[in-house]
């Protein structure tokens, strides 16, 4: 599981003896206290706690940790510790879309951010009904739903509360943006088709679970890298 607390990535893996320890900066056991100042660069908690990880979203929570690049959680039970991560929030499900055109695709430019068309799925909605639905109705475009990308997981606060938002991501493919426009509604101010260098310029000052869902779905096409 990777989430992004604070748009920094938190990963939770298996424990294994042979990780790959070289790879991070820090290195924090089971017995440690977890302190803002250790958080630096790429750090990995081995055999992590679920009080480690309850002290950790907190800090996250209350610090932006500038020179924290990324936190990886290596547990020795993975279904436990994914619940229990999912029990410290209250989650909410949504949907969005890569929406290609011939090789550009389509960002929206929402709160000061260039970013993807997404939005929560309502109840007993289906995430690929949900995906379609919110891309027609942001972007004012007509779509055709292809394969799922990826999910992603994110978290806020709202209201004093702990939202823990996992959004899937759909390949989809323009049928018709003869009508396309900004659902203002919404506070999107602008749509835009970009090609390959264009989406990662713009993603790079965007959300860190936006950039992995350009990056992936790159990954996919790429035949659209020029």
């Amino acid at each position: 599981m990777k989430l992004f607390i604070n748009d920094k990535p938190l990963k939770v893996i298996q424990f294994i003896p042979t990780l790959p320890v070289f790879e991070y900066d820090t290195i924090i056991g089971s017995a440690e206290e977890i302190l803002s100042i250790r958080l630096v660069g790429k750090v990995l908690i081995q055999q992590a706690t679920a009080r480690q990880l309850e002290r950790l979203i907190r800090i996250m929570e209350l610090k932006r940790l500038k020179k924290l690049l990324s936190i990886t959680f290596a547990v020795d039970d993975y279904e436990f510790m994914v619940e229990f991560i999912k029990d410290q929030f209250k989650v909410i499900k949504a949907s969005g879309g890569v929406v290609r055109k011939q090789d550009k695709i389509l960002l929206i430019f929402r709160l000061g951010k260039w970013d993807l068309p997404k939005g929560k799925l309502k109840k007993k909605e289906e995430s690929l009904k949900a995906a379609k639905r919110e891309v027609e109705e942001e972007c004012s475009v007509k779509v055709d739903v292809k394969d799922k990308i990826c999910s992603t997981w994110h978290t806020y606060v709202r209201k004093n509360k702990r939202i823990l938002k996992r959004t899937d991501w759909y390949e989809m493919n323009c049928l018709d943006d003869s009508n396309m426009q900004p659902q203002l509604a919404e506070f999107i101010e602008d749509l835009k088709w970009m090609n390959y260098k264009e989406v990662m310029k713009s993603v790079k000052d965007s959300y860190a679970s936006i950039q992995e869902v350009a990056s992936e779905y790159y990954r996919l096409h790429s035949d659209l890298i020029r």
